[in-house]
């Protein structure tokens, strides 16, 4: 009786949907990537650097940043570092990257942006344009991911 009990207090929980995870996932992505993206754009154009050098270090700080918060709760739950990265590395990699060069191909196509200073509006109406593309181009990746049992994220 009280496993029957247990089974139907089981089947009451409602598991989100693959759209809420994915939607979740997605901007756990974005809070990372978006973090180190804007970082390493504000470094470079404070320092004045090309902007293919801006770029770079725009992109390898998202991944970094990526990477940290999403191995963060990895290692909280006991996970040690080389299990924690290969794990971020398999279910968030690709979606890390798709967020990535969609930010990078909106920051470079959208005129004024990348030659804007901080104090230009268009500066930061591209960052805010970036970020926008950067989770409508990743999303569709998380809700594959996760469909596929590879990513779950809460």
């Amino acid at each position: 009786m009280e496993e029957h009990k247990q089974e139907h207090l089981h089947n009451q929980i409602k598991e989100p949907s693959q759209s809420k995870l994915a939607f979740s996932a997605t901007l756990h992505c974005l809070l990372g990537c978006g973090i180190g993206e804007v970082a390493g754009i504000i470094i470079g154009t404070a320092l004045v650097m090309s902007t293919i050098n801006t770029l770079i270090l725009a992109v390898g700080l998202g991944f970094v940043f990526g990477f940290i918060l999403g191995m963060r709760p990895l290692l909280k739950a006991g996970f040690n570092v080389k299990r924690a990265f290969k794990t971020v590395f398999i279910a968030e990699g690709l979606s890390i990257f798709v967020m990535e060069a969609t930010e990078v191909l909106v920051e470079v196509y959208t005129p004024g942006v990348m030659e804007g200073g901080l104090t230009s509006w268009v500066f930061w109406a591209g960052m805010l344009l970036a970020l926008i593309a950067g989770f409508i181009a990743a999303f569709p990746v998380n809700y594959y991911l996760i469909g596929k049992g590879i990513r779950h994220q809460h």
